[in-house]
């Protein structure tokens, strides 16, 4: 076996061959935490697609920072690749790893869906809010759930540890 493989076969080997389940493949999905699974995409046929979460410590974001396109407050943001029926639990896990202030157990993530209305201009629009130490009634609220999302749309999230 060359050298390069030996730290990969020795890994594949202590699980038996098997590989383990990322974060999107858990046995169960969201069903195992009582949420609701049945409607659930099958991620392995589904391309994901480009969302960006606009993060702010202690509050959102103004709409007038997203009043033009392409003038966004780039400094905050996450750009995570997803599924259209990500829950915001899901994203929330996903924010912990990048924001510390996320991580403690009593800190709560504020989702904001940022859209554009039939005139063009930017509206916002409430999701919900996770507390990252407890479940909540929002946590496996699907992003598709919401009539008005779409790809393209974009999140803002105020963080408040």
């Amino acid at each position: 076996m060359p050298p390069a493989d030996l730290g990969r076969g020795t890994a594949a080997a202590a699980l038996g061959g098997v590989r383990r389940p990322g974060p999107y493949e858990r046995p169960g999905g969201a069903a195992r935490y009582g949420g609701r699974s049945n409607n659930r995409m099958d991620r392995s046929k589904t391309c994901p697609f480009l969302l960006r979460v606009f993060h702010k410590i202690g509050n959102h974001h103004g709409l007038e920072a997203f009043a033009v396109r392409g003038k966004e407050p780039v400094d905050d943001e996450l750009q995570v690749y997803t599924w259209p029926d990500v829950t915001l639990r899901e994203l929330a896990d996903l924010v912990k790893d990048v924001a510390p202030e996320a991580r403690t157990p009593t800190a709560r993530l504020h989702f904001r869906l940022i859209y554009p209305d039939k005139s063009g201009k930017n509206v916002m629009t409430e999701l919900g809010e996770v507390t990252t130490g407890k479940r909540g009634p929002d946590d496996f609220k699907p992003l598709s759930s919401t009539s008005k999302f779409q790809t393209g749309d974009l999140l803002d999230l105020a963080i408040y540890p």
